[in-house]
């Protein structure tokens, strides 16, 4: 774990932050490079992408915010001042699914207005999602921020820094690394896009696998995540359901739902072709 990767004066280069940063610009890239490859406009992928990076960000920080009330109360301005209050530069808090909804929302907006093919575009840019989830995972690694549940095999464990999230909640506490199989499944996410895009298929397609393959991988991590109470839906037992965890069962119904009904609708113009 390293958050800080230097520091010079009072400039510090965070870890989270740089992956980050590369997530984008690599995602960027990747999308401008597909769009030229299917004749879709590099310059609304460049746009578009700009959109991406905007409501990922503001959707991750409103998802936080919402799920962490009480850490705001009496400081409200914290919720989207990167100047805390703290003293501490920049926003600590974002929960990646905030920002996973509300970039689809805009999106969806601004190729309405637009006019252009939403699941096109869709198609074009979901792989650089799954290489961002890759990179982005690695900085919560190095952040150590969104850890797992306590681990009893320490060699497939991780202990945390006590000036950590991580190290403040669990002390000298063996932790199961699930920001390493979040990067993972990030990966491999990726990788299964690009090798069924190799495929002729219809719109939508890689867009709708990306709801079910997300969805499903998200589910089985954060069951080996740990949560504030604010963040779980309700508990049976020892067992909760995450709010994230509530998402992802939406994610993966869509999905299927989407790609059954895409799939036919694709068979049927074949056969009246």
């Amino acid at each position: 774990m390293q958050p800080v990767l230097f520091k010079v004066g009072a400039f510090e280069l965070r870890g989270y932050g740089l992956m980050l940063a590369l997530s984008f610009l690599l995602g960027i890239m990747l999308a401008v490079h597909r769009a030229k490859k299917r004749d879709v406009n590099p310059n609304h992928v460049m746009d578009l992408s700009v959109i991406i990076l905007i409501s990922a960000i503001v959707g991750s920080r409103f998802l936080y915010v919402v799920a962490h009330l009480d850490e705001f109360r009496g400081h409200w301005l914290d919720t989207i001042n990167p100047f805390q209050s703290s003293g501490q530069i920049g926003l600590a808090g974002l929960t990646l699914l905030g920002g996973v909804i509300l970039s689809f929302i805009s999106s969806f907006v601004y190729l309405r207005q637009k006019k252009l093919p939403f699941l096109r575009f869709a198609d074009v840019v979901i792989p650089s999602v799954g290489l961002g989830i890759f990179l982005t995972r690695i900085g919560c690694f190095l952040n150590g921020c969104c850890y797992g549940l306590p681990c009893e095999h320490g060699h497939l464990c991780v202990t945390f820094p006590a000036d950590s999230a991580a190290g403040s909640v669990f002390p000298g506490v063996p932790l199961i690394p699930t920001q390493l199989y979040s990067s993972l499944y990030g990966l491999i996410i990726f990788v299964a896009l690009l090798a069924m895009d190799r495929k002729k298929h219809f719109e939508g397609y890689l867009f709708y696998w990306f709801l079910i393959l997300y969805g499903i991988s998200r589910f089985i991590i954060d069951i080996f995540r740990y949560y504030e109470s604010s963040m779980v839906l309700f508990k049976i037992g020892g067992l909760g359901l995450s709010v994230n965890q509530g998402i992802s069962i939406l994610f993966v119904i869509a999905g299927i739902v989407a790609l059954y009904f895409g799939s036919r609708v694709s068979s049927e113009k074949d056969a009246t072709a």
